[in-house]
């Protein structure tokens, strides 16, 4: 198999896995896809395409990302989401020999206590993925969306 689908291989599972932790409300592993200096961002499309650096979700290290896990679990009152992500569409460029630049598609469906589900999102990934000695890690994640507003209360990560 050519190295080119090994990696797209090894990306795409690596996607999948961060998808799977949050899906399965596994949060507290969460931070450790990321980088220690990562930057995580969740931001309107509309705000991306005119270069409004106004994010609704913003952390610029993984003790904040942590943090947002410990409040999420202890300080926050919310209904607790039952989220499944659908990815498509990856592409990836080799920045150099140990970072990748991704791009994918994602969309997410809430189901509500009450038993319906809805798209709750959709839009694009825009990754920095850097290989580390304990394997792939997040630098950055740019959540994209496309809906031109949150519908619920956003509190867990995208």
């Amino acid at each position: 198999m050519s190295q080119y689908l090994l990696l797209r291989l090894e990306l795409a599972a690596f996607l999948d896995h961060y998808t799977n932790i949050i899906d399965s409300d596994r949060l507290e592993d969460w931070p450790g896809l990321f980088t220690e200096d990562c930057l995580y961002e969740i931001i309107p499309r509309e705000n991306e395409d005119a270069g409004l650096p106004a994010p609704v979700m913003y952390c610029d290290n993984n003790r904040m990302l942590r943090d947002r896990v410990l409040s999420l679990r202890h300080a926050n009152i919310y209904e607790k989401p039952a989220y499944r992500h659908f990815v498509s569409g990856l592409e990836f460029e080799v920045v150099n020999e140990t970072t990748y630049a991704l791009s994918a598609n994602y969309m997410v469906v809430n189901t509500s206590q009450a038993g319906e589900s809805a798209v709750y999102q959709a839009g694009r990934y825009a990754d920095q993925i850097v290989r580390t000695d304990a394997g792939l890690k997040f630098k950055s994640k740019r959540v994209i969306y496309d809906t031109l507003r949150v519908q619920t209360l956003l509190a867990y990560p995208i």
